[in-house]
């Protein structure tokens, strides 16, 4: 182990933090971006007549998009030298990963928002406030699925982690670099999903009460 943080670059860890906070950049914008469009999809829904069947549609088709497909899509079909208006349109390879995880994350965002519009309308308050663990769940999902951007170039945690394998010669060395990402993105990822895990046992344990004396 000695061996290893000797042979480690000295700015490693703050370069791996920094890639870190890439990945939750790039969740936080799929995140924003798929509660708008998510929301609206979820209003269609439930919408009835043809709107239902159209937004239904869609939603499923946005859960089975890849998300490697997406990104490589975005990334071929936008030139690099596009413009809207006369204003650059070019996507930077942050936005590409983000919007490749658009489709997963309006797709959940819809199908949590149905769920909470009807506990609105059944008046089980509690009911609909289970929404914010369940977006925060796919959110700490979009974290993960992040790394995704290690494909194209983008430097997240994961892309970090390999640039500094390569750097080492000793097989093992590299085994015990990659646990140790694995540790440092588990921690926040595994706490994160607790935290969620007991606000939804909350939240449900209260739903129950207020639709039994409804």
């Amino acid at each position: 182990m000695n061996a290893l943080w000797e042979n480690l670059s000295s700015d490693f860890l703050p370069r791996f933090l920094a890639g870190m906070a890439v990945n939750f950049e790039i969740a936080a914008i799929a995140l924003i971006i798929g509660l708008a469009l998510g929301l609206l999809l979820a209003a269609g829904r439930l919408a009835g007549g043809v709107f239902t069947a159209i937004t239904v549609s869609i939603i499923a088709l946005m859960r089975a998009a890849p998300t490697f497909v997406v990104m490589f899509f975005l990334l071929n079909a936008i030139p690099r030298d596009a413009t809207l208006f006369g204003v650059p349109f070019a996507l930077s390879g942050v936005m590409t990963v983000a919007l490749s995880l658009v489709p997963y994350s309006a797709a959940y965002v819809a199908d949590a928002g149905v769920d909470a519009i009807r506990h609105l309308r059944a008046g089980a308050t509690h009911g609909a406030l289970l929404f914010l663990p369940n977006v925060t769940r796919a959110f700490f999902v979009m974290v993960m699925s992040s790394s995704a951007g290690a494909a194209i170039g983008v430097t997240e945690g994961i892309t970090v982690i390999l640039r500094q394998a390569e750097q080492l010669a000793n097989f093992n060395d590299r085994l015990v670099l990659f646990a140790i990402g694995i540790v440092l993105f588990g921690i926040p990822l595994q706490a994160g999903f607790m935290l969620m895990s007991l606000f939804q046992r909350r939240f449900g344990r209260s739903t129950v009460e207020e639709e039994a004396s409804a």
